[in-house]
């Protein structure tokens, strides 16, 4: 390939020879050029934008044939080298028409629009899978055993890690020994656009619609057709009921913990979209107090230490743009989610001083129509002194409910 060699390292003139397919078509130097380099280069930039990395590669007709009578034309398969005194010799094949540009590929998928949250991910390189064509941090923890799989949703502030305690928890069940979640299921985790170490484009705009379109790529990614596990927290669960809404069958057993009201009430509509504004001006030390506070019991508080670091922790590594996306997300949803058309077992999981997800609208969701009674398990486990960042602060209770249900 090219390489740069500084100018005093060269001779004062340089001689060019281009051969196709070994015939030497073109035998010249550098002092016979119709006008400099430094011309050639203002010339170029003026009609694009030269980025770094460039490679600008110049020559005469003649050497590839077109000077001759009759005219001869490259075609795909010939072998054209380029040999410079000093630089060595560049050589490439000519491709066939059906081929990948990969020059203008790449020119077409490169942006001036910088990623959010993509820093984390050296720029948003490493680690990463594309889904719905947008870069995401998705993991997969344990093994298929002939379990369903599991797919798990964070809530707003929170990262897949939220999850770790749980998965690695040893529950007792009826049927078995102790056992984790991630010894006896595969486990997918992601972070949602713009949370945790996923990036978000300026352009895109995040909806709870749009979280949920990222699930059903999820899905389709681990080839759960049918009978899947669904398990979300906050925010996230407006994601998982907007995605089983829409898939049936896809998802048999929903387990949603700490869900927020459906539609979520004017104030709480207001609420978000003002932390939204304020994360964009301030960033989030400006609001991590308020919602570790708010969003924890007083037990906790008092007792868990570690639960609240852990609660301020996720919420200092958002990128504040990203949270403050999610937050619109969750403001806009004010339309109505249809709780008794979920065609799956459903167990919700609160806590007793949870105040973004009281009792009384979680009694809602295991209600279902007369029709369902019979078909659907409808399931609500209350756990004592725990307030919204359930996981954190009762692993145990959380990793005891879900592993009874599943």
């Amino acid at each position: 390939g090219p390489i740069a060699v500084p100018a005093h390292e060269l001779e004062t003139v340089l001689r060019v020879q281009t051969r196709v397919n070994g015939e030497l078509r073109q035998d010249a130097t550098t002092d016979t050029l119709i006008f400099g380099i430094p011309h050639l280069i203002q010339t170029l930039s003026e009609g694009q934008t030269l980025m770094p990395g460039d490679v600008l590669a110049t020559g005469t007709p003649a050497g590839v044939g077109i000077g001759r009578k009759p005219p001869i034309y490259l075609q795909p398969g010939d072998e054209i080298s380029v040999s410079i005194t000093g630089l060595g010799t560049l050589t490439n094949r000519v491709a066939a028409p059906t081929s990948v540009n990969p020059t203008l590929q790449r020119v077409q998928n490169t942006s001036s629009l910088r990623a959010t949250n993509a820093e984390k991910t050296l720029g948003g390189a490493v680690g990463l899978t594309s889904l719905n064509g947008k870069p995401t941090h998705l993991v997969k923890i344990g093994t298929d055993t002939g379990r369903p799989p599991i797919v798990f949703i964070h809530g707003l502030g929170g990262t897949l890690d939220y999850w770790t305690p749980l998965l690695h928890h040893h529950s007792p069940s009826s049927s078995s020994a102790a056992t984790s979640l991630a010894a006896t299921h595969a486990c997918y985790l992601f972070d949602f656009e713009g949370h945790g170490l996923s990036p978000t484009s300026p352009q895109s705009k995040i909806s709870i619609t749009s979280l949920a379109a990222d699930v059903r790529a999820i899905f389709d990614h681990a080839g759960i057709e049918q009978g899947g596990t669904l398990i979300a927290h906050s925010m996230g669960c407006l994601v998982a009921l907007t995605f089983v809404l829409a898939n049936p069958g896809r998802v048999g057993k929903l387990v949603l913990i700490g869900p927020p009201p459906s539609p979520l009430p004017q104030a709480g509509s207001q609420g978000a979209q003002a932390r939204a504004a304020l994360v964009r001006r301030e960033g989030m030390p400006a609001v991590v107090d308020a919602v570790a506070k708010g969003g924890t019991s007083a037990t906790t508080q008092s007792a868990n230490g570690l639960a609240v670091t852990a609660v301020r922790l996720s919420l200092l590594g958002q990128d504040p743009e990203g949270y403050a996306k999610a937050c619109v997300a969750l403001a806009e949803a004010t339309q109505a989610l249809d709780v008794g058309g979920v065609e799956a077992d459903v167990l919700v999981v609160t806590g007793r001083e949870d105040k973004v997800s009281p009792v009384a609208v979680c009694e809602k969701y295991v209600q279902q129509p007369q029709q369902q009674e019979a078909k659907r398990r409808r399931e609500l486990v209350v756990l004592p002194d725990v307030g919204h960042w359930h996981v954190f602060e009762d692993t145990k209770g959380v990793a005891e409910a879900v592993s009874n249900f599943i």
